[in-house]
């Protein structure tokens, strides 16, 4: 069976998340159902991260095996005509050879975390960011963010009902970046590592938006991660504001 590799991007507020579940909408059971007007009987398809409820993605990656030998830009063309009116597209389709694997054959994952801080409620971007209505200040977060780089464990900043092996994780770049919008500010947190613990992205901005609010102090950030306890962790934020931005593989399926 021909394997073809998907870079997806879809707005997650009507979904349950990524994984399929029987009873409610996931974006996976959209593409799958997509997939199942071309072909029939097509195994369940993998994707580079299982995303939760109220997550985007603009570079969500995943595989599937057809029947059929299709070529990569009439099988994108077919399953976004079959995903209306769903929000969910196809951005780039790509045959690979039947070793490659989404998840596991992935090297680097990359999250965009979206925040505005202004005492009015974002309209066209509602659901899109975590809105809150207090002032940030930049440099505590910058400071704090520092402690959390590189390689730790990160139980404190892990979900209670996380499923990985192990809680050490590397992460390789936690960046802080903020913009002028009218009448406030958007702050745009961008986290790089090989992986991610459930709930890891989130926990780490919403502890960050503490120190920003001046209820923490960057050293508390610190003391947390030592103490390797879920109950040391600040709020845990939003899924509004996330967003999967990249997936990277030793070899570009889409650069061809």
């Amino acid at each position: 069976m021909p394997r073809y590799a998907l870079k997806i991007e879809y707005d997650g507020r009507p979904f349950c998340g990524w994984q399929r579940q029987a009873d409610q909408p996931s974006v996976q059971g959209a593409i799958e159902a997509a997939l199942a007007k071309l072909e029939g009987g097509l195994p369940a398809i993998g994707a580079a991260g299982r995303t939760d409820t109220g997550v985007h993605a603009t570079g969500q990656v995943a595989h599937c095996d057809m029947i059929r030998d299709w070529s990569p830009f009439r099988l994108m063309e077919a399953l976004n005509h079959h995903l209306r009116p769903a929000p969910v597209a196809i951005l780039a389709c790509a045959q690979v050879d039947e070793g490659f694997h989404a998840r596991f054959s992935a090297t680097e994952r990359r999250y965009l975390f979206r925040l505005l801080a202004r005492r009015a409620p974002p309209t066209f971007e509602a659901g899109r960011i975590w809105h809150i209505r207090h002032a940030l200040a930049l440099a505590p977060m910058q400071d704090a963010a520092q402690h959390l780089l590189g390689q730790h464990d990160f139980t404190t900043f892990r979900a209670s009902q996380c499923q990985a092996a192990s809680p050490v994780k590397t992460l390789d770049e936690l960046t802080i970046a903020c913009v002028d919008v009218p009448e406030g500010q958007e702050f745009r947190f961008t986290l790089r590592a090989r992986s991610f613990l459930h709930n890891q992205v989130r926990s780490i901005v919403g502890t960050l938006e503490r120190v920003g609010a001046g209820a923490w102090a960057a050293q508390d950030v610190k003391t947390a991660l030592e103490a390797r306890d879920r109950a040391a962790c600040g709020p845990v934020s939003p899924p509004d504001g996330l967003y999967l931005t990249g997936v990277e593989y030793p070899n570009d399926p889409f650069s061809v």
